[in-house]
């Protein structure tokens, strides 16, 4: 496996492993329909929870979030709302980033609940 793959692996595992820290129900993982896929869907409170994880080793050239472009939104959305219907679910739903940057060993962990809110297309 690459080397980047490992740590967006790794990454996706911290991730969690945080979320289920602070009380998050996992209900999927890599979730995918088609070309469409969610890195961690969660539910807290009722709320359905999309989680879009970045791991980097390094902030030296951009913060991941800023990985998160609008097309990637739009993708994100599209997927949520595929799962949505696959599973008829009728929950509110709330898009989060989790950001990592460094390695297993050391890391920061950002948690943005609320980090962008579904276009209207």
């Amino acid at each position: 496996m690459a080397k980047h793959n490992e740590l967006g692996k790794w990454g996706e595992e911290a991730a969690v492993k945080h979320l289920e820290s602070h009380e998050y129900v996992i209900r999927h993982r890599n979730w995918r329909r088609g070309k469409l896929e969610l890195d961690i869907v969660a539910a807290k409170d009722d709320v359905l929870i999309v989680v879009e994880v970045k791991t980097r080793s390094n902030d030296y050239f951009a913060n991941p979030e800023d990985a998160v472009t609008m097309k990637k939104i739009k993708h994100i959305v599209r997927a949520a709302d595929t799962y949505i219907k696959f599973y008829q679910l009728d929950n509110p739903v709330r898009f989060d980033i989790i950001t990592l940057i460094g390695n297993e060993n050391k890391f920061e962990l950002e948690h943005m609940e609320e980090a962008f809110f579904p276009p209207i297309f």
